[in-house]
């Protein structure tokens, strides 16, 4: 008799977790669906309409909370038309020379990002424009393999959605170009006193200069190691040859 009551007691027990099993194989699979599923409608979205707001956005905004003389929020979207051809050139020459031929990811690059770091060398990156368009626009610069995974998928989104001068036109308005400064727009007016369409050669090498860190590298106080960066990207765009998008 006693037997008989463990037995059932055992037989409730397994059920119940049987059941609480199935609940969060289920809730798994309902978070991993929405994952997959909701960037879809943003990105169909962004295709026609101006990203104005983007989780670094909102990160900066936080860490700049209670900050005496926080620097001032800048941005203006701008169409691809309104924006200097000499800074797509710059920025493919600085960030992703293969940016027109790959489909999102450029393996070279990051056997050579990962390179310099065995010989500890200055680390580049090995992002190219279309992964930083997806990490800038949709997710928060937080370092994990988790998220790397999901900047990949996102990156073959935005590839096969958008295509190459949709990739070019959102990433030219809202990276990062200066502390509060973001996009071609708001760096040409803020550091220059023009608008983008009118950027130089010479300004829009020295914006591409300081991408890699626009917090530390300064475009209204260009370093000497920034403007050595700034003389190479300028001898490297003609060799560019046509960009076409």
């Amino acid at each position: 008799m006693v037997r008989a009551k463990k037995n059932t007691k055992n037989i409730k027990n397994k059920k119940k977790k049987g059941k609480f099993g199935i609940i969060i194989k289920r809730i798994f699979l309902i978070v991993a669906v929405v994952l997959l599923l909701w960037p879809i409608y943003f990105i169909v979205l962004y295709k026609y309409v101006p990203v104005y707001y983007t989780p670094l956005m909102l990160q900066r905004s936080i860490e700049n909370i209670g900050v005496e003389n926080s620097p001032k929020f800048t941005k203006k979207w701008v169409s691809f038309s309104e924006i200097s051809p000499n800074l797509t050139r710059a920025v493919i020459s600085s960030e992703d020379n293969l940016f027109q031929k790959h489909n999102g990811f450029c393996f070279d690059m990051i056997k050579k990002a990962w390179a310099d770091i065995q010989s500890g060398k200055r680390f580049r990156g090995g992002s190219t424009i279309s992964q930083q368009t997806a990490k800038n626009v949709f997710l928060f610069p937080i370092k994990s393999f988790v998220r790397k995974a999901y900047e990949a998928y996102l990156t073959i989104l935005i590839e096969n959605i958008w295509g190459k001068e949709r990739i070019m036109e959102v990433y030219l308005n809202v990276i990062e170009m200066g502390p509060g400064v973001y996009g071609a727009e708001a760096a040409a007016q803020t550091y220059f006193n023009c608008h983008a369409k009118n950027l130089n050669q010479s300004q829009c090498a020295l914006i591409a200069a300081c991408l890699p860190n626009p917090i530390i590298y300064k475009v209204s106080k260009p370093s000497n190691y920034i403007k050595k960066r700034q003389s190479k990207i300028i001898s490297l765009m003609p060799k560019m040859g046509k960009i076409e998008l």
